[in-house]
């Protein structure tokens, strides 16, 4: 079960027995921290948690702000300091700076609709006010959804607030791996207001074309890593949920690619079919997509008499096309087994999704989360 999953299901539990519970939000990371911006905890009124926001050295302190949170039905801000030796006699030393919002869980339609949208796994944002200032004429607590589809719900207090909001929601649920991040908005000329911007996404997709032995390995992985596996093969023994726990087995041949596989712009291929044919089917396939990677199995020799048999039969990739496809597949780590060549390739895929470029983090310079793609 995802960490989102788990939490979801513990808001639920705490509702059905009607137990008070409050929600502890990173909302800004400065330095190095153990999560960024996003990470939830639930707390109820016994002091129970579920997930975290820390290694776990900031959890109990938490999670009794928690309880005077529910208490008093306010939320409040906690800003930590990292750096401080001193900080609960833990002396962390992680070297940065984190504020985690509080705040009492109340049910209502915006709530509710974030909720569905997180168990449904549709894209959406919840915007928060967690600071203002006194003029602004936006409430501490103020919320508003903004679904992919649909019309947003609620408002923060000020029409132009609101529509910065929704523009910036717009950007972000466009964006491949789009974080959470509080963001400071001018209001009414010389007042502000704080926004924690809040992204829900749907799991990333990994489709695999080829269910050999040497698949077995990369779907476990990538289930263990919450993507959403479908593997796509020709043969009915070997496309199946008994050898791909986890995964969606499609049994399809290449004419039947259109008609059953779906690829979208959260969708991460990997061709392997071991079959000239049906590999050029995938390819095809992919390259039509809005696939945002396509990793193909083998040598550069094998893949350019690919692109031939296709330009053969009237398909011309455009260069932008050709761009998505990686080819050897997979990060340079030396790996030989299909475990090894599992994690080279997921490897590759998470690095795609955040925007980094690969490589020894100890050669890197900066934040080790700022993404530093490489064309």
């Amino acid at each position: 079960m995802s960490e989102r999953d788990e939490l979801i299901r513990a808001l639920e539990e705490t509702s059905r027995v009607g137990k008070q519970a409050a929600v502890a939000s990173v909302v800004r990371v400065t330095g190095s921290a153990y999560r960024r911006e996003g990470a939830k905890m639930l707390i109820d009124e016994e002091g129970t948690t579920t997930c975290m926001i820390s290694g776990g050295c900031l959890e109990p302190e938490i999670a009794e702000n928690a309880k005077q949170v529910m208490a008093k039905q306010q939320p409040v801000i906690r800003h930590l300091d990292l750096n401080e030796d001193v900080l609960w006699g833990l002396g962390i030393g992680c070297g940065g700076t984190i504020d985690v919002y509080i705040e009492p869980i109340e049910a209502g339609p915006l709530v509710d609709a974030w909720m569905s949208a997180v168990k449904e796994e549709r894209a959406a944002v919840m915007a928060t006010a967690i600071e203002v200032s006194a003029g602004s004429g936006v409430s501490t607590g103020a919320r508003m959804f903004v679904p992919e589809e649909g019309p947003p719900l609620g408002t923060l207090g000020q029409p132009s607030l609101d529509q910065a909001v929704i523009e910036l929601a717009g950007q972000k649920l466009k964006q491949l791996d789009p974080h959470s991040e509080t963001r400071r908005f001018a209001v009414l000329d010389r007042e502000f207001a704080e926004v924690f911007i809040d992204v829900n996404v749907p799991a990333p997709e990994l489709t695999l074309f080829g269910a050999g032995h040497d698949a077995i390995p990369l779907v476990a992985f990538a289930v263990q890593l919450g993507y959403k596996v479908t593997v796509v093969d020709a043969r009915p023994a070997f496309a199946t949920t008994e050898r791909f726990p986890g995964a969606t087995a499609i049994v399809a041949h290449p004419e039947e690619f259109q008609d059953r596989v779906r690829l979208g712009p959260r969708s991460y291929v990997v061709i392997m079919n071991h079959h000239v044919i049906r590999d050029e089917a995938s390819l095809r396939l992919a390259l039509e997509s809005a696939a945002p990677y396509v990793g193909v199995l083998g040598p550069r020799s094998r893949y350019w008499r690919l692109l031939d048999d296709l330009r053969g039969e009237g398909f011309e990739p455009t260069t932008e096309q050709l761009a998505r496809v990686y080819n050897p597949v997979g990060l340079d780590i030396g790996a030989e087994s299909p475990e090894e060549v599992a994690n080279s390739i997921l490897s590759e895929v998470l690095a795609i999704r955040k925007g980094h470029a690969g490589g020894f983090l100890r050669n890197r310079g900066g934040s080790v989360h700022a993404p530093a793609r490489v064309s």
